[in-house]
This record gives structure tokens, C-alpha cells and sequence, in this order.
């Protein structure tokens, strides 16, 4: 009885539901199997052996690996019944969220009556969502939004009797206006350009709101060279804030290091909001420093967050679940390109090591004390330049001074200085040879140039 734009709406929102279970099903049986890997290994280890380096050992004790053996019981169980829900294409989704929906069992804790608890129960359930049609008048024939905030509603057949504007349409008598990105959306509903709206409620202050959504066109591919022509900003990446530092063309940190703090606690929709402002900050600053790159790390910690690698380390484990890597390089892929800002993603390895080695004393000064993440962000932003970690090279093998060629890397020509000495000793230096800068550069979507792990043009990933 429904039309085919309601309809229509309805399946893509299920299938969406569908797919967002399957990928987290999938994630489940992928931290399974980690942890049913890691138990078996440390078993069949004896009693008390020490593990090498990024790698566990046995058990301390014989209770402990008694318990353990149990554990890997209870793995293995919940691993053969999330993997007869894969084959079988099973999914369990519940519509409202399965928190609110378990907060029903639990109100005094939640401090919500019954009543309370069933407006937002009725709110997080109902659907009221068009997606845009292109060619349509402005832009959406189900939900429409004139240029003026006039709201109007395709009522389905079954519901026609309830219009009250002509070819079976209910319009509003209240107004919607869009405060953020007002002229963009304006542009496009004049123009007859697909938008998307969803309308839901705010049951504890009692509002109604419309969200408008559309799609981009792949923002312009930029060189990598022409990206850090103007330097770059290194980015570290931390549980509870981003450290950044503003580099010049030659590698050198600029001006002083910036601390963009957020703080992860709480349910999905003030994460996300709280790493969204972040990401905000750091864009607006980069644009006024003039810089048209940024350079983050490529983290990834899928195959760590296992509880059974780490043991005892629930601190440990903790920090690397709370870091926010694939949603940050979502949201930070997305609002780069609409800034115009070219995201360059860097090999994560010894980035800390070597930037508290190299850089963290030479740049702490008695009105400044520069901790171990500042002094990462230095180092990221130099490897995305293709610099090493060291400020200076070796000097020449055949003699003191200057004939091979001059020994601070990242100097130009002009610079003032750069015939002086090298400096004393800053810290302890390792022989280890930091990795080759090359091979280590590579660029996020949308501004993607290359992938320098491989070595092979990379592939542009839609957002």
C-alpha cells in the first residue's frame, strides 16, 4: 500500500541496517579468532617462559594458565556460534539500539521513568527519512523544503485522506532553516540537485529537527609536491587529544606545538561529536598558518585490541581501544577535502621513539616543555616531507668538513647558518638507520598521489 518513494526509502535504510550489522559481525569473528590464536599459543608454552619482544610468553602460574584453558572454551563457543550466524547470512539488528533498548531494564540507574524512557524509545524508532532524487522539484519530491523553510510531505495512499495541499501532499506550518552550510544547500534546491532529508525528534527537549544531506563530486587530485610546497602539519594521534606541529618546507618545526584535546567517553553520538570539533580546530588552524597538507599516521589497531595479547595491561588495552583510527581518518578524510587540504597518511613505526630521541630536547626550552607527542608530530610531518628523523646526517667519511656535500639535510641554499658546526650532543643516538623516507609516504582519499609502502600507484577510496 505504501508508494515507491517510501518504499524505496525503507529498503535502502534496511539494507544500510543490514550491512552495518554484517561488518560488525565480521569484526567480532575477527577479534575471536585473535584471541582463540593468541590462548592456544601461550598454552602450548611452558610455564613461566618469557615472551620476546611484541610477542607473550606462558602464563605465570598454573592457576593462571588452568583459568586460561577455560577461557579458550568459552572463545571457541562463541566463535562457533558467530561463525553459524556468518554462514548463514544472520544478522541481529535492533531498531532503537540495543542500549536503550536493555536501559529499560535498568531505569533507576539510567534515572528515567517509564514514560521518559518510552518517548525516547518511540523517537529512536520512528522513520521519517527521503533520499534526494535528482531532475525532482528542489531536489526531493517525498520530503520538500522550499528555498523559503516551507516544509511539505508525499503522503502515501493509504493516507491521502489526510492532506492538506493539493496532489496528495501534507505540508507543515512551521519553518525549518539550515544555519551550517545554509548558501550551499540553498545553491542546490534551486537547481534541482538530489538532497536527502531526515526529520526524527528530540523527546527530552521536545523539538523536531530536519537534517539535509547530499553528495560531493570527487574533489581535484593535488601532486604531492605541490601539497608540502608551503610545508605541512604533523599530526600525532593520541586517546584523549592530537598533537600538532607546523613544519616549513625544510623539515623545520615552526611557531610553537598545538594541542587539540577531545575526550571519548560517553555513548557513539558525543564521540563523534567530540572528535568532529577536534578535527575542526586543527583544519581552521591549518588554514591560517597558510599550509595546504596534513600529515597523520596510518594506524590500524585491529588485530591488537584482543585482551589474551596483552594479559594484565588493562590500562594498555584501554588506551588502544579508545583510539578513534577509522572513524578520525573518516571524518578527517571528509572535512579535509571540503577545506581543500591534502591528508598525507605516514608509516606509524618509531614515530614516538625517535622523535623523544631526536627532537623532544632540542626543542624544549625554559618557556616551553615539549613532551614525547609534540615531538612525534615532528617526526610524522618530516617523514611525510621525505626527510628522516634526524635533524643531520653523518658527517663526510673522508674528511671534517664540508667537501661531500653538507651535512644538514633539509637546509637550502640561502639559508642563514648553514655553514655552522654541528651542534653537541642533544641525547643518545642509536646506529640503527631510520627507514627509507620514500618508501614511507603515501596519501589519503580524496587526495591520494601514491602509495610509497609499495611503491605503486594507489587506488582513490570514495568517502
Amino acid at each position: 500500500m505504501s508508494s515507491s518513494r517510501w518504499a524505496g526509502s525503507i529498503t535502502k535504510s534496511t539494507h544500510d541496517q543490514w550491512a552495518l550489522a554484517r561488518r560488525g559481525l565480521a569484526a567480532y569473528l575477527q577479534n575471536l579468532d585473535a584471541g582463540v590464536a593468541m590462548v592456544r599459543r601461550r598454552l602450548a608454552l611452558p610455564i613461566g617462559e618469557k615472551g620476546s619482544r611484541g610477542e607473550p610468553g606462558g602464563y605465570r602460574s598454573r592457576q593462571e594458565w588452568h583459568a586460561k584453558s577455560r577461557r579458550l572454551a568459552v572463545l571457541e563457543h562463541r566463535r562457533q556460534a558467530a561463525g553459524a550466524d556468518w554462514q548463514a547470512g544472520r544478522v541481529r539488528v535492533v531498531r532503537g539500539g540495543k542500549r536503550l533498548a536493555n536501559t529499560r531494564h535498568h531505569l533507576d540507574t539510567a534515572q528515567l521513568t517509564a514514560q521518559q524512557w518510552r518517548e525516547r524509545w518511540n523517537a529512536a524508532r520512528m522513520f521519517l527519512s527521503a533520499d534526494g532524487e535528482a531532475g525532482k522539484r528542489y531536489g526531493n519530491e517525498t520530503i520538500r523544503v522550499t528555498p523559503d523553510g516551507q516544509v511539505s510531505l508525499k503522503l502515501p495512499a493509504p493516507l491521502a485522506h489526510l492532506a492538506n495541499s493539493p496532489h496528495g501532499r501534507y505540508t507543515l506550518t512551521c519553518v525549518v532553516a539550515f544555519p551550517h552550510r545554509g548558501d550551499e544547500w540553498s545553491d542546490r534546491i534551486e537547481t534541482n540537485a538530489a538532497v536527502a532529508y531526515t526529520i526524527h525528534h528530540d523527546p527530552d527537549r521536545d523539538r523536531w529537527y530536519v537534517t539535509a544531506a547530499w553528495q560531493r563530486k570527487d574533489p581535484v587530485t593535488v601532486p604531492l609536491d605541490a601539497a608540502l610546497a608551503s610545508g605541512c602539519i604533523g599530526v600525532d594521534t593520541n586517546d584523549d587529544h592530537l598533537a600538532a606541529w607546523r613544519l616549513d618546507p625544510h623539515g623545520n618545526p615552526v611557531g610553537e606545538p598545538r594541542r587539540f584535546c577531545y575526550n571519548l567517553s560517553g555513548d557513539a553520538e558525543h564521540r563523534d561529536a567530540q572528535i568532529r570539533h577536534a578535527l575542526t580546530r586543527l583544519l581552521h588552524w591549518t588554514r591560517r598558518t597558510g599550509v595546504d597538507a596534513v600529515a597523520v599516521e596510518d594506524l590500524d589497531f585491529s588485530d591488537s585490541k584482543t585482551r589474551e595479547k596483552h594479559g594484565r595491561k588493562k590500562r594498555f588495552r584501554n588506551v588502544i581501544s579508545r583510539f578513534p583510527t577509522a572513524r578520525l581518518r573518516a571524518r578527517l578524510i571528509s572535512m579535509a577535502a571540503e577545506a581543500g587540504i591534502t591528508v598525507v597518511a605516514v608509516d606509524p613505526a618509531y614515530t614516538s621513539r625517535w622523535g623523544a630521541e631526536h627532537w623532544r630536547k632540542p626543542m624544549t626550552t625554559p618557556t616551553r616543555n615539549t613532551t614525547r607527542h609534540d615531538a612525534a608530530s615532528i617526526v610524522i610531518g618530516r617523514r611525510a616531507q621525505g626527510y628522516p628523523a634526524r635533524r643531520r646526517t653523518s658527517p663526510p667519511p673522508h674528511h671534517q668538513s664540508d667537501g661531500a656535500g653538507h651535512r644538514n639535510v633539509q637546509a637550502g641554499q640561502d639559508t642563514t647558518g648553514r655553514e655552522e658546526p654541528r651542534r653537541h650532543d642533544t641525547g643518545p643516538h642509536h646506529q640503527g638507520v631510520s627507514p627509507d623516507a620514500d618508501r614511507k609516504r603515501a596519501t589519503s582519499a580524496p587526495n591520494t598521489v601514491r602509495d610509497a609502502r609499495t611503491g605503486q600507484d594507489s587506488l582513490l577510496l570514495s568517502v
